[in-house]
């Protein structure tokens, strides 16, 4: 007889789950976007936290708030060029166990990546002598990928598509020309959706069902859902001296409850049928509940004008992405809730970057940086083709009068391919490496008044 229990273990819904959310992304660990800053793209982030003249400080650091003029009002995005192409094959369970039997059918499932946008918007300005309040509006986590519907790897995903936005507020104050603290407090929107094929032949096989072979019946399902929480950062600066600064900032992770979540199920007809007799109300359309947890990161920054033409910067920043080590997906139907492990580990990312003013109106800049990745090659996923990266960036900014400053910054990714060793919950298994590229433009204008 074919056991629910048995039959479970084709569900994808909750693996597509973790999938979406464990998404690594080609130019920032895992999912992770530090792309909110033009200036500070050109010097690879160095000084994210401590460059005078930088106003997505109200995100980065708001203590830093103290080292802009004025009133600031800047627009910028980044387009992020992502590629991650596949090569490698897959098989069917076998006689003697997984991996063992036919080959699965499809392609290399094309390019998986994509070109995105990634908007920042920020306001700034003194309330008094030692007070200053910001805005922002940023994208600190987005990820996609797609593969073609009928590739070899899609019980393992098809789509994944991951975005985080946040509307800030932020305060600082000095207590004296050199030691000011700041903290914002934000609003972070989540969207999960993601989709994966289903191997109801292999699982009906297994159990010796009449009519059903390894791959003869794909389903297909997908998954949506999105949260709103609440998040803050708190950040200091320390002046050295008029020209070396240092900031300290951490931003809290966010815990991110999913209640209204939506699984659609495409269950082909002859398998369906049998469904509907061995596993009543399982592989339908239902409500899920999952709980999210975005990591929190610390940084520790450093400036140093040297001189009237260069100024030197450098970076650390460590993200707690070990906290987010499982998710529990809760089914509103007869599906059974479960709980997966995707091993995630602490990652640090390090920057050093420099300044060059040639004149009053123009300053190019540079920075080289390594970001780590939280994935670990024996639990890597088709949805995570990412690897350790090294970052070469090049920068400037032309300033035409004292009210506007358009900034320009690149960074091209060094990356290593990254291997893939799955074996699916129907135990066919893919094997295979990703040919993965990156390279981010972005662009801003300040007005200052």
């Amino acid at each position: 007889m074919l056991s629910s229990q048995n039959l479970f273990r084709v569900s994808l819904l909750a693996v597509g789950i973790t999938g979406a959310l464990v998404s690594g992304h080609a130019h920032a660990a895992a999912f992770q976007l530090k792309e909110n800053s033009a200036k500070a793209q050109g010097r690879a982030f160095a000084g994210s936290a401590s460059a005078p003249g930088d106003t997505a400080v109200v995100v980065n650091n708001p203590a830093a708030m103290r080292l802009l003029e004025g009133r600031q009002l800047e627009f910028g995005v980044s387009a992020i060029s992502f590629g991650a192409d596949f090569k490698g094959s897959g098989r069917y369970v076998g006689p003697t166990g997984a991996g063992t039997g036919t080959a699965i059918s499809g392609g290399d499932g094309g390019d998986a990546g994509t070109i995105a946008a990634v908007p920042a918007i920020y306001f700034t300005t003194p309330i008094s002598d030692n007070m200053h309040l910001g805005a922002s509006l940023t994208v600190p986590y987005g990820f996609k990928t797609e593969y073609d519907r009928d590739w070899v790897g899609r019980y393992q995903g098809i789509k994944t598509e991951l975005q985080a936005i946040d509307a800030g507020l932020s305060f600082s104050y000095d207590v004296n020309p050199w030691v000011s603290f700041g903290a914002s407090v934000f609003a972070e929107r989540l969207d999960v959706d993601l989709s994966n094929a289903i191997d109801f032949g292999t699982a009906l096989y297994a159990q010796r069902v009449p009519g059903f072979a390894p791959g003869s019946a794909d389903g297909y399902s997908r998954i949506k859902g999105d949260s709103t929480e609440v998040g803050f950062t708190l950040g200091g600066l320390f002046s050295i001296d008029e020209n070396t600064h240092i900031g300290l900032t951490y931003r809290s992770q966010v815990d991110h409850k999913i209640d209204n979540g939506k699984a659609y199920f495409d269950v082909p007809g002859q398998a369906a049928a049998v469904l509907a007799v061995a596993a009543p109300g399982q592989y339908v359309d239902t409500d899920g509940k999952a709980k999210i947890i975005l990591p929190a990161t610390a940084t520790a920054s450093f400036t140093h004008i040297v001189n009237d033409q260069w100024t030197v910067m450098a970076d650390v920043t460590r993200t707690a992405w070990s906290k987010f080590d499982k998710v529990t997906v809760d089914f509103a139907s007869a599906q059974p809730d479960t709980t997966l492990a995707f091993n995630y580990r602490d990652t640090t990312f390090v920057s050093i970057g420099a300044d060059y003013k040639v004149s009053d109106a123009l300053t190019f800049r540079g920075g080289l940086a390594y970001d780590q990745t939280p994935t670990q090659s024996e639990y890597r996923d088709v949805r995570v083709p990412d690897t350790t990266r090294k970052w070469l960036s090049l920068g400037l900014t032309w300033t035409p009068s004292a009210s506007s400053e358009w900034n320009v910054g690149y960074t091209h990714l060094f990356t290593t391919d990254p291997t893939v060793n799955e074996t699916s919950v129907t135990a066919s298994t893919l094997a295979g490496s990703f040919d993965v590229t990156g390279d981010i433009l972005a662009g801003s204008y300040t007005y200052k008044f």
